[in-house]
């Protein structure tokens, strides 16, 4: 398993330029059955429709954790780590996508869990913190409800170091606890969730489902319309590639609507 890493910055015509390029094959791929997956790779990949596969991505729902609105044209699912430094530069990414596009309702985001946590064919872990994390996070839903999540969640990757992965389990924790008071979660209700590692099952439950969708790395997100198969994203797109996407797929939406009335 392998963090992916961010794609080259783009200026802003030539990331108009390949959002036209991404939405002309997706608008022919979204109405296609979805192909054989191939697997991710850790290359500075434009947004793809078919790495990794699409076809077995669970469906969003209500037991989901969703920032903006639920019944968005537009949702990105994000297979994230708690340790991935590639996710924290995608998380301000996102904080930006949604701060554009989501009092409109357009887009909404959707956090799913994949951490590194695993040992690789040579036994080596590359996060061995992260699934500590994925329960600490999941904890703060259980504590403060959405607001909580989202609140930790930004919390945690805004202070969380990029070189913190392999940072001591003492010192994590110690971050962990900082996390929710920093937030205003009930921290004993908090603390005794975290200790019960009363999420692990879950967690596991949705990094299996991210094998099973050929993940490899994070982040791996994927944007899901409201007609045809969800489009693949590999690591941390630039805002201006992820708007510049959003904005062709909104147009495309919103010119079908009109030639159908």
């Amino acid at each position: 398993m392998q963090e992916q890493k961010p794609q080259q910055i783009l200026t802003i015509p030539m990331a108009i330029v390949l959002a036209a390029a991404i939405i002309g094959g997706v608008l022919l791929y979204m109405y296609r059955p979805a192909t054989t997956a191939q697997p991710a790779t850790n290359s500075h990949a434009a947004p793809s429709a078919t790495v990794p596969d699409t076809s077995s991505l669970p469906p969003i729902t209500a037991a989901d954790h969703i920032l903006g609105n639920p019944n968005a044209p537009i949702k990105i699912v994000e297979y994230s780590d708690p340790s991935c430094p590639y996710c924290k530069m995608f998380q301000t990414t996102m904080l930006q996508v949604i701060q554009n596009y989501g009092p409109s309702g357009q887009v909404a985001w959707v956090y799913r869990h994949f951490p590194l946590d695993k040992p690789d064919q040579n036994g080596n872990i590359l996060h061995p913190n992260a699934g500590v994390q994925a329960n600490a996070l999941e904890c703060a839903a259980s504590v403060g409800g959405n607001t909580g999540f989202w609140a930790y969640e930004k919390d945690w990757y805004s202070t969380f170091p990029s070189d913190g992965g392999g940072e001591s389990s003492v010192t994590d924790s110690q971050q962990i606890q900082q996390t929710a008071k920093d937030v205003n979660l009930d921290t004993t209700a908090f603390s005794d969730c975290v200790l019960g590692d009363k999420f692990a099952g879950a967690i596991e439950r949705e990094y299996t489902a991210g094998l099973a969708l050929g993940i490899e790395g994070t982040p791996t997100s994927y944007l899901v319309t409201t007609t045809g198969q969800p489009i693949a994203i590999q690591g941390a797109q630039s805002y201006a590639t992820l708007s510049a996407a959003i904005d062709a797929i909104l147009a495309n939406q919103a010119s079908t609507t009109t030639s159908t009335q």
